[in-house]
């Protein structure tokens, strides 16, 4: 039953830790980046199991994990409420062409940044984007005038 409560409690920090690091950051990730993940997982990895390296432990923390996967996937579907916290809102970054300096600030954005996605998506100019929204995953997406 440790095994459960500390798988429980390690999604919860995961959850938490990633909802505060950005979507962002989290959709452009460098080798850096991607190497650090694998640290930390498996330091997640000691910190649950400890020394408890049987099959039956790793059953368990597996069912678990997937079993709290499952069910926050099942309360965003369900609870309309718990779908912001869960998994975020859309944020509206231009807006009838005007760069929200403000909101940029907030998601930890450069203007650059937000040229350069543009220009990924043809766009030549941001004077050419009628709304750019950052969606939940990370993406940008642009509607031109």
């Amino acid at each position: 039953m440790d095994l459960v409560f500390r798988t429980v409690f390690v999604f919860l920090l995961i959850l938490v830790v990633t909802r505060a690091v950005g979507r962002r950051e989290l959709s452009s990730m460098e080798p850096f980046d991607m190497i650090l993940l694998v640290v930390i997982g498996d330091l997640v990895q000691q910190g649950v199991t400890q020394s408890d390296y049987s099959l039956t432990g790793a059953t368990t923390v597996i069912a678990t994990l997937a079993l709290l996967t499952v069910l926050t996937a099942w309360l965003s579907f369900r609870v309309r409420r718990l779908r912001p916290i869960l998994e975020g809102e859309p944020i509206v970054l231009i807006a009838d062409g005007r760069v929200l300096e403000r909101t940029l600030h907030r998601q930890r954005m450069t203007v650059e940044e937000l040229v350069a996605e543009a220009r990924q998506q043809q766009i030549p100019s941001l004077e050419d984007v009628r709304f750019a929204i950052l969606e939940t995953n990370g993406t940008i997406s642009f509607a031109t005038k």
